[in-house]
Order: structure tokens, then sequence, then C-alpha cells
């Protein structure tokens, strides 16, 4: 589950990390408002944020560094007046809704920060780069001994002496190390307390001396959240900032129906019981020169309704020539798939091929509940095997 970036800086904020003043707006009158009110403190400028999730936002003219309240009308009226399009939306582009209207900051340097899980060493990391501001997947890849990582003990946490060592290694010095100390064991035990998969800060950033800092403010100005969402049962609060708008539709109506489903841009509608096979059937699709459409999993049951659901998200995009059904039987007996596959099919209509492959518990006498409806789903073939079934679908889109 993703969040929007003013929900993940009150989570900073909640945590004792500093981060700007700012406000969340749905309106341009709201969006003036805010700024008479942060410009009532004299901060050097405002900045204006579209609220997606999605990046790319400063590229594509839905960040603005504003230093009056007659310049954030100007920028919310187009922001909230227009779709954001980046490489990381769709291409219809995102409708913006909301708004963050924040403190700007004077910026002496810049750092990333994160923590996620490292698969390889199964365990917690916190993750730094004194090149933060900047897109950290291509210093990443061009000098990825510009990244450095820290293990965070799976009991213990991340200690101080680890995160004292990486704030000297980030070049900080004099009071910036304290703040740097305190702000990383908070952002950890924050990771920890609400079940994150990511806690992202792009940037971090040193603000220049002043009498109260006079080494300078270490200060969070984005972020970025994401969290497990098998542990929400016990993430309330967290659950409760879900924004549906931000979400796939289909996506939410599978989830919904009980069905796992992630939208791709293929042409060829999958639909399969249990992962690591949908998984498989989307391989053997490209093999023989496809581009699947989905990934659906429809779990063990198979059940009419689950079927009839799932072929109706798949046939709701316009995009999808053919489907290829993937159905293994174990518990669950091939035939009783095979009948609720074709009350599923008669109930949708299909217009396009619909190629069916089986296997297992009862499979001879599936085929045969396949065969009589034939007349009845004229699109429908079956397939002796998964790459039967493949080559089948492929040729029928081509």
């Amino acid at each position: 589950m993703k969040i929007h970036e003013y929900q993940a800086r009150a989570l900073l904020a909640g945590a004792d990390i500093p981060v700007p003043e700012g406000d969340m707006v749905t309106t341009v009158e709201d969006a003036v408002l805010a700024a008479d009110r942060l410009l009532a403190d004299s901060p050097p400028v405002i900045v204006v944020k579209a609220q997606v999730h999605a990046g790319g936002r400063g590229k594509a003219g839905f960040v603005k560094v504003v230093r009056t309240a007659e310049e954030v009308r100007e920028a919310a009226t187009f922001m909230l007046g227009n779709r954001m399009i980046s490489p990381q939306t769709p291409a219809e582009g995102l409708e913006v809704d909301r708004l963050l209207i924040a403190e700007g900051v004077d910026i002496e340097r810049e750092i990333y920060l994160a923590i996620t899980t490292d698969r390889e060493r199964r365990t917690n990391t916190l993750i730094a780069s004194a090149e933060g501001g900047v897109e950290i997947e291509q210093v990443a890849e061009e000098r990825p001994e510009a990244i450095l990582k820290v293990p965070m003990d799976p009991l213990d946490g991340l200690s101080a002496f680890q995160a004292r060592d990486l704030a000297f290694k980030l070049g900080l010095k004099g009071k910036q190390v304290r703040q740097f100390v305190g702000l990383a064991l908070n952002l950890a035990q924050l990771f920890l307390d609400t079940d994150a998969s990511i806690a992202e800060i792009n940037p971090l950033v040193v603000t220049p001396a002043t009498d109260a800092y006079p080494d300078g403010q270490v200060i969070a100005i984005d972020a970025k959240f994401n969290f497990d969402d098998n542990a929400m049962f016990r993430q309330q609060s967290i659950a409760e900032l879900f924004d549906p708008k931000e979400e796939d539709p289909d996506e939410l109506r599978a989830k919904d129906a009980g069905l796992s489903f992630v939208a791709l841009d293929g042409n060829i509608g999958c639909l399969v019981n249990g992962a690591g096979l949908a998984m498989s059937t989307m391989d053997i699709i490209k093999l023989h020169g496809g581009e699947p459409a989905n990934f659906l999993d429809v779990g063990g049951d198979a059940s009419q309704e689950a079927v009839t659901e799932a072929f109706r998200i798949i046939l709701g995009e316009k995009s999808v020539k053919g489907v290829l059904v993937n159905i293994f039987g174990g518990i669950m007996q091939c035939d009783r798939i095979a009948r609720a596959i074709v009350s599923a099919a008669e109930e949708v209509g299909f217009k396009v091929p619909l190629i069916v492959r089986l296997e297992g518990t009862n499979v001879e006498a599936a085929r045969n509940v396949l065969e009589e409806a034939q007349e009845r789903l004229p699109t429908m073939r079956t397939a002796t095997d998964l790459g039967d079934a493949a080559r089948k679908v492929c040729a029928a889109v081509a």
C-alpha cells in the first residue's frame, strides 16, 4: 500500500523527524489561504506539489517553487485543472485532486536516506547516499560505490553507532551528526512500527547555518512510504490513509472479489489458479511471441463466481484480443472447474478467442464438459498442454 507525500510527512513529524510546515489542500482558494499562513512566517519560498502516486512530478510541471500567494494561485489552478503526465504515469496521465502547499527551505546540501528489506541479506537495511535529490537509481547504476548500506539487526534494529558511522561517511560534521543519528534511529523505529516495506527520504537536506542551528539543520523535505498489505489488519491507522483513486480500478475490483490481479500492457488475457503457474503461463506466452495483458490468479477454489468476475475484468480491457485459461486441478476437481468456466463464459459472453487448458484430477471428464459446450461457445478451443495452449492463443491474436 502506498500513501501520499503529505501523509508521509505527517508520519515523519509524528516520529520526531523534522519536516517543513505544510498543508494539504483540494481547492485553489484553500491553496492561497495555506500560502498566506506560511508566508506570515517569511519562508524564502513556497513549494506547490501535486499529490499523486507517481514520480517525475517536477519535470512534468507539477512541482512549483514560488514566492507569492498569487503565484501559488496560478500553480494550483494549473495543477488542479490538468492531468499529470510523466514516464511513471499511464499515457492519459493522472488526475490531480490534492496539493501540498509547503514551506520552502534554504538548502546547503542534499542526502538520500531510505530503509527497505534486503532479500539477499535477509534483513532490513538502511540505504544512504551523499548524492541525494537526484535519480538514485541512476546513481546506483553508474556509481554503485556512492550507495552506502547498513544492515539492521533483526532484533535490536539500527544501532546508534551504526548511524553515527554513516553520518561521518556522508560527510556530516559538528551538530549535524547528532541530528542525523536521532533522525535515522527514529526512521528505523517508524519503519518497524508501521510494517513499512520502504521508507524513503529524498532529499534529506542540510540547511545553511543560522543562530538556532549554527551547523545547519538536518530536515526531511520529501518522503515516500510503502506498506506491507498483509499487515494492514494490525495497522488500522495506516490502512485509513489508503486512497482508492490512486489505484487501478480493475485491481481494486479484483481484490474485492478475492482475486490477485495486475494489469499489463499485452493483448492476451490470462486466467490461472496459483501464482507460480500464472507466472509460468505469462512466460510461455512470451516464449511463443505473445504479450500477456494481465497477471490473474483466481486461487485454489476457482469457483464459478470467481471465474465469472475474472472474465469480466479481463474482457473489460479493450486491448484484450484473446484469453488463455490455464487451470491445474488438485484438490479442486477439473470437471467442476470446467463447468464453472463454461457457465461463466456463457454469462459473460465471449467474442474473442478463448483457449482452455486443464490438467489434474478428473481431467477427462472436464474435457468432455468443454467439448459438449463447444457449440454454445464457438470461440472456445481446448489445448492438450500449456505449450499447445500458448501456441493457439498467440496464433489466434496474431
